[in-house]
């Protein structure tokens, strides 16, 4: 098998030893690469119940098969560890050009385990490893921190580090890759546990590919699909937030106010001109500065926004994303875009996980107006829904934790609540302890099952159920039925599975449409010389996916973890086209029962031991697998 060099690189930040690997090709072919080979070593090289920011906790770093091939949309680098915020299977993909730097070093994988004393950074240049002294960097911002790296060691050098919150050990702190973020499951406390600041990575090999005419001719034929796209002119132009408007209006699940409305109607209607001006159709063309892309991608998403006058003037942030759009917008009751990108800006050289911070910053808006937070508890903070001054003034606290407010508030929304109780337990939006995405699930019941069983916690891209429960179908999957919960188990199972493929071989799944599985057939066997079909690959997905669910079954993760928010549960959505909607708790109980079906588990959600070793996982089954 071509594409792969068939070694890792494991260093430990104890010893301050490395060593390079050599692993044989039928671990490939078993989990090809990405977030396939990154869940098996995270397994292998963690035990069970460990503390996550414990030395013992280890960071995967694993650009996927297709990754730096030329490939366009190839671009996904996948980091694996135990996520501090939700005690289970933490996973965070990032278009990240560190990890293309990775695979040109000679390596598929980067394992970092142990910790350091003091403050340190990682360079690798090929075969060659240090680590440096980092007292310098400490308590700079992620952003920063990288640029004084560049010039320290060169442009060629490709980055990652984390901010002042990662160093501070919130559970919600992400790792920024040159301002693209691996930014869910806190990933960046794990980092600052290690006392790791940064990580500097030059390659100069070349990968050997196994046929690069055809390597050449499957580049041109992807970009045409691509050109060809309306993907392509959306993505340029607008942004991951392009059908913001069609969302509120047509579909009704924008989450505000701590999803106590669904559609921000006050947002559009106190504008003459009938639009809300978190819409980038009305302030992209009036921001961007330049585009953004991911390596490789020839229809990117991301932009530099830069706002040269009025409060917010210098502001400069690569943004604003959709679910930024909606965590530090709509959510707080904010539609001043330039408010909510100067919030964007705080977190990303912060470093910490914006939607997560927008949603807990929310929770604690709706407990000052209920007045279970008083101006003690909020350092004087008049915390409320619309009020910019005080987001900003307060998401300050929290990515710092800083003051009463900011201790309150730095790990998350789950243990905000259990802190401040008085029943604000019942308005925490969360799963696994893990803060949603922008999807009122209550008006899209295939994703609030997709939320519900993620093996990270609420989220919207272990399954990407958004999309066909948005638009009723999905390759293969027609006729669906967003406000139906009937067949839903199915449709979660191969959403899940098919979003583990393109996580494995590193590609975008914002390109999904255009290329599906069977349009990634030629450039996989360019890169390999492997014939892949598409149940093969399918079952890949499914085998990593198990794998994962493996990972949160040993430390102890049951059906029990696989629940909605109560607000979602018991309160109707109130305005907008889904209003009176949301999901009972039989249905969501019945969902579960149509899921574990469908994935072969135990009712409990256990993956069974037929299961496991009909995919190949013969130890897992012996250890964990739920007999029938």
């Amino acid at each position: 098998m071509k594409g792969i060099w068939k070694k890792i690189l494991e260093v430990n930040l104890t010893t301050g030893n490395a060593i390079a690997k050599e692993l044989p090709e039928s671990f490939y072919l078993t989990y090809l690469g990405g977030l396939g080979i990154a869940s098996r070593l995270l397994l292998d090289y963690t035990e069970k119940s460990i503390d996550p920011l414990s030395e013992k906790n280890a960071i995967i770093i694993a650009p996927g098969l297709l990754v730096g091939s030329g490939l366009p949309t190839a671009s996904k680098t996948t980091l694996t560890f135990k996520s501090p915020e939700t005690n289970a299977f933490g996973r965070s993909v990032s278009g990240a050009y560190l990890g293309v730097a990775l695979k040109k070093a000679g390596y598929d994988a980067l394992v970092i385990t142990g910790a350091s004393k003091k403050p340190v950074y990682l360079v690798i240049e090929d075969e060659k490893f240090t680590i440096k002294d980092a007292s310098n960097l400490w308590g700079k911002d992620a952003i920063e921190t990288q640029e004084i790296l560049k010039d320290q060691l060169g442009k060629e050098f490709r980055t990652g580090a984390i901010g002042p919150a990662g160093e501070k050990l919130l559970k919600i702190a992400d790792i920024d890759f040159e301002e693209r973020q691996s930014a869910r499951a806190g990933g960046g406390a794990v980092m600052g546990s290690k006392k790791l600041k940064a990580i500097a990575i030059k390659g100069t090999k070349n990968v050997e590919y196994a046929d690069p005419d055809a390597l050449k001719q499957a580049i041109l034929e992807w970009n045409k699909k691509i050109n060809a796209s309306d993907a392509k002119k959306l993505d340029m132009g607008y942004g991951s937030g392009e059908f913001y408007e069609w969302i509120n209006k047509e579909r009704g699940v924008f989450p505000v106010k701590n999803w106590q409305e669904s559609y921000f109607e006050e947002s559009f209607e106190k504008h003459k001109d009938g639009k809300s001006p978190l819409d980038p159709y009305y302030w992209s063309p009036k921001y961007t500065k330049t585009l953004h892309p991911c390596p490789n991608c020839t229809k990117p998403c991301g932009r530099y926004i830069e706002i040269k006058e009025g409060k917010y003037a210098g502001t400069h942030v690569e943004g604003v994303e959709y679910e930024l759009l909606y965590s530090l917008g709509g959510d707080l009751g904010i539609d001043n875009i330039e408010a909510t990108a100067k919030l964007n800006e705080i977190c990303d050289r912060a470093g910490v996980d914006g939607i997560s911070a927008g949603v807990t910053l929310a929770w604690a808006m709706e407990a000052y107006e209920k007045g279970l937070l008083t101006k003690d508890d909020t350092d004087g903070i008049e915390l409320k829904f619309g009020n910019e001054d005080a987001a900003i003034e307060a998401l300050n606290k929290l990515v710092n934790r800083k003051g009463k407010l900011g201790e309150l508030l730095a790990d998350g929304v789950k243990r905000a609540a259990e802190k401040l109780g008085k029943g604000s337990e019942k308005f925490a939006l969360e799963i696994k302890g893990l803060e949603p995405p922008a999807y009122d699930v209550r008006g899209l019941k295939g994703m609030a099952l997709a939320e519900a069983v993620s093996v990270r916690g609420a989220c919207h891209l272990t399954g990407g159920i958004y999309a066909p429960e948005l638009t009723g179908s999905f390759w293969k999957l027609s006729n669906i039925d967003r406000l139906s919960s009937e067949w839903k188990g199915y449709e979660v199972k191969v959403g899940e599975d098919f979003m583990s493929v393109y996580d494995t071989l590193g590609m975008c799944k914002f390109s999904r449409s255009i290329f599906w599985l069977e349009g990634l057939l030629d450039g996989i066997y360019a890169v390999t010389g492997i014939k892949f079909g598409v149940d093969w690959l399918m079952e890949i997905g499914e085998r990593v996916y198990n794998l994962d669910k493996i990972f949160n079954v040993r430390e102890g993760l049951s059906r029990n973890d696989d629940y909605l928010p109560y607000r979602v549960t018991h309160e109707p959505i109130k305005n907008g086209i889904s209003k009176g909607y949301l999901v009972k708790e039989d249905e969501l109980r019945d969902m579960l029962d149509q899921y574990y079906t469908a994935r072969g588990w135990s009712k409990d959600g256990t993956p069974t031991k037929m299961k496991l070793f009909e995919l190949g996982l013969g130890k897992e089954a012996e250890e964990f697998g739920k007999p029938i």
